[in-house]
């Protein structure tokens, strides 16, 4: 399934505990809705990680839509995902700046890791799932999902929440409220309400207590009002990103341009590419959790088509692309997963790319508000790595399992770094989920036999709420071993 969707409940809001499925919607209304709130989502991120990287944003969000209507349907419609920036490569991107390098070197190295990310995907997909799970066994995915989103809390602790910690506080206390409380379609979309209630409390704190002085994104003590138009103002309403050119300045101003390739460069880059596929078998992984499909067989697709979305981006000018935890958390709290409302994401962004009035509006977004909603979403995408250990029955009274991913759990999480040489640099999420990888791997390897048992090791088929399918020794051809399977039923 690509495009067409069975409409469920009437197209209105489903009961309590139910789900809309990959291949279903509710009414085109209330799909729209669903759709703001993944552009809301995935829009921040999507937006501040091309600043980061000297990028152009507006151009990011704009190929963001355009790469997850391919990444959709290569899969088929079978995973709903949002491709917006990936932050993996920040790091890379970083060194080649400092090396010299210019937008069209920045994006030409990463258009290389896009084609290195959909090969791998390729032979993951030809291979058979099994050979990616000997690598990545839930043990291990679980902890590269919990990494990622616990990676993120530093955003919220340094950059967001001290620049006003009493809207964050409110916002934040309010979408758990609204989460829990409401009733219907409003508390499918608590996430998208808060942000607009935490929109209007801080123009109301303006007009009540007047300007705040707390820190910047940079660190330093500035007064201001929380709210400032006067960008929304001065922004065309529709308009396309020029060409990259220098100003007067001697200052690269990145828009569109076209890759060059310098293996120098390249290389500084490729690193990435390991964390994109534990972070996209990861995320597959726990929309599998969720949605309770088999997403196995479309495993190998999911990470091709992410660098399929990389290559098409990043040929243009545009950022790298990966599948967006922010996303998943939003599933996570709305329990619907439909695609419809992920191509109804896709051309919100495709539109409002390009609308440069649109990107000042989001970018004036409060930063308590974003402090609010952040914490609560960073915090369900982490625990969603513990949903998969559960599900999976991983033992941690086994050092094997434990000793291991914990450590490159702190290791992601404390944004640590290993200095490779002056100019390549590993850290954070992507240390983290080599070390937690390699180290497993190298634990099973000199542990005694009786440690090496499956427990966490195994790979775990996901269907539907209750069943799990448990493959001690999985063969990856199709119908491979299916008399090692044994069938557990926790429903009663």
């Amino acid at each position: 399934m690509a495009l067409g969707w069975k409409v469920v409940y009437d197209g209105r809001t489903p009961p309590p505990g139910e789900v809309v499925r990959p291949d279903e919607r509710l009414s085109w209304g209330r799909t729209v809705g669903l759709g703001a709130q993944h552009v809301v989502a995935m829009f921040g991120a999507t937006f501040v990680f091309p600043i980061i990287m000297g990028l152009n944003p507006q151009l990011a969000i704009m190929m963001s839509g355009v790469a997850t209507i391919c990444f959709l349907l290569i899969v088929k419609g079978r995973v709903p995902s949002y491709l917006g920036t990936s932050a993996s490569f920040v790091g890379g991107v970083v060194a080649i700046r400092e090396q010299g390098g210019d937008s069209s070197d920045v994006t030409g190295a990463i258009l290389v890791a896009g084609v290195v990310l959909a090969l791998c995907g390729l032979l993951i997909h030809y291979l058979g799932s099994g050979v990616l799970y000997r690598v990545l066994p839930p043990v291990v995915t679980g902890a590269v999902v919990m990494l990622i989103g616990f990676n993120l809390a530093p955003v919220v602790a340094n950059v967001y929440w001290p620049q006003d910690q009493w809207i964050a506080l409110i916002v934040m206390t309010a979408v758990i409220l609204m989460a829990v409380g409401l009733r219907g379609f409003l508390g499918r979309i608590a996430i998208f309400v808060g942000l607009v209630f935490g929109y209007a409390l801080s123009w109301l704190f303006d007009r009540m207590f007047g300007q705040i002085t707390s820190p910047d994104a940079s660190g330093e003590e500035v007064t201001r009002y929380r709210v400032n138009f006067d960008s929304v103002r001065e922004a065309d309403w529709i308009g396309f990103p020029d060409r990259t050119f220098v100003n007067d300045q001697g200052v690269e101003v990145a828009g569109w341009h076209g890759p060059s390739f310098s293996i120098t460069f390249i290389l500084l880059v490729l690193p990435a590419v390991i964390a994109l596929i534990a972070e996209n078998a990861g995320h597959v992984k726990a929309v599998a959790e969720m949605t309770g499909n088999d997403l196995d067989p479309v495993m190998g697709k999911a990470i091709a088509a992410d660098g399929v979305g990389t290559v098409i981006a990043t040929s243009v000018g545009g950022s790298p692309t990966t599948t967006y935890a922010e996303n998943i958390g939003v599933m996570a709290a709305t329990r619907i997963y439909s695609t419809a409302a992920y191509y109804v994401a896709a051309i919100v962004a495709i539109v409002f790319g390009f609308s440069p009035k649109f990107g000042a509006l989001i970018a004036a977004t409060p930063s308590g508000v974003l402090g609010g909603i952040t914490v609560v979403l960073y915090g369900m995408i982490g625990l969603l790595g513990a949903r998969i250990w559960i599900e999976n029955r991983v033992d941690f009274s086994n050092p094997v399992n434990l000793v291991p991913v914990s450590a490159g759990i702190i290791i992601a999480i404390g944004d640590t770094s290993l200095d490779i040489t002056d100019d390549f640099v590993l850290s954070g999420i992507a240390l983290g989920t080599i070390v937690t990888i390699a180290a497993y791997h190298l634990a099973r390897a000199v542990a005694p036999a009786h440690l090496r048992e499956p427990g966490g090791g195994a790979v775990v088929t996901v269907g539907p709420p209750g069943v799990h399918e448990v493959d001690p020794d999985p063969d990856p051809r199709p119908g491979g071993d299916a008399d090692g399977i044994e069938r557990r039923d926790e429903r009663g």
